[in-house]
């Protein structure tokens, strides 16, 4: 496994083309073998937005840059009154150059 960078920025969380609202998200991106990356990290979001799409499956992040980033949380529950949800990434990432890398 080979860290890649952080991947950060704004967009909104989706569940079936419902939009559950604005997030924040920052993301370690990983080559786990070649061609496969993954991401784990965190989203930010008000309360009430984490909360309506914690526990589903069918949940996309999509970025203010277009990207599509079908979402798993990671933890079984949600603490209450949490602003911040931890999540893990598989599909849709940038390719292994896109990744911003710390002290660069």
């Amino acid at each position: 496994m080979r860290h890649l960078g952080t991947l950060r920025g704004g967009g909104t969380l989706e569940c079936k083309d419902e939009i559950l609202g604005r997030v924040d998200f920052e993301f370690d991106g990983y080559v786990m073998r070649p061609g496969e990356i993954t991401a784990s990290g965190e989203v930010h979001a008000d309360t009430d937005v984490l909360v309506a799409a914690f526990g589903r499956r069918d949940v996309v992040l999509r970025t203010d840059d277009g990207r599509v980033l079908p979402l798993r949380f990671s933890g079984k529950a949600l603490p209450r009154a949490s602003r911040i949800a931890h999540a893990e990434v598989r599909e849709g990432l940038p390719e292994e150059k896109a990744w911003r890398r710390s002290g660069r």
